[in-house]
């Protein structure tokens, strides 16, 4: 495996799917970067993160509501979970 170099893998902690019209794809995050995706209509969108909280050692989830597309920049904290909850 790998191009043997020194190369560094990286496990991947977190995952996002999405379905559009160009079909599914996904991207992967980790405990230190997390992972976040903004979904949007013209007026409503949410953008949710999952981070890693190391001192708890758990997963954490924030769901923003937000304006969408129009722009606005108006953001609210609509809910927020942990791991086990």
């Amino acid at each position: 495996m790998g191009n043997g170099k020194n190369e560094r893998r990286i496990m991947a902690h977190f995952r996002a799917d999405i379905q559009g019209s160009r079909g599914p794809v996904s991207r992967l995050g980790g405990k230190r970067t997390g992972i976040s995706g903004h979904l949007r209509g013209w007026h409503v969108g949410a953008h949710v993160y999952l981070t890693h909280n190391e001192t708890t050692g758990k997963d954490e989830v924030q769901v923003y509501r937000t304006s969408g597309s129009s722009g606005g920049g108006r953001s609210e904290l609509v809910a927020e979970f942990t791991e086990g909850n």
